[in-house]
């Protein structure tokens, strides 16, 4: 019984060592306040084209690219892009299926 108390007492110090104080001290591992100037939020409408992957590359359906996958470059042919959602539907060189990849997997040959 003994044995059961002072095992309660050393997970009850244990859980109460690793509680985060309610006292903030100055640490350097604390996430600080923003600086007194915010940050101006930009509307989604107002985002330049460049900004997206699909606009800056430019493919399109035919192009022979390069897609990564599993690690590495494999030769693929596109089939459709679809810019909104950033994605590229590609077929694959030796495959029978069509793959949706990200536009970012995707190296211009």
């Amino acid at each position: 019984m003994t044995i059961k108390i002072l095992a309660v007492a050393l997970l009850a110090l244990a859980l109460t060592a690793c509680e985060s104080a309610t006292e903030k001290t100055d640490s350097s591992n604390e996430n600080k306040p923003a600086a007194a100037t915010p940050t101006p939020a930009i509307p989604a409408a107002t985002v330049s084209p460049a900004a997206s992957p699909a606009a800056s590359m430019q493919i399109k359906a035919g192009d022979k690219v390069k897609v990564t996958i599993n690690g590495s470059l494999t030769d693929a042919t596109v089939v459709s892009v679809d810019e909104k959602a950033g994605k590229a539907t590609v077929k694959i060189q030796g495959q029978k299926e069509d793959k949706t990849v990200a536009v970012s997997q995707i190296v211009k040959q």
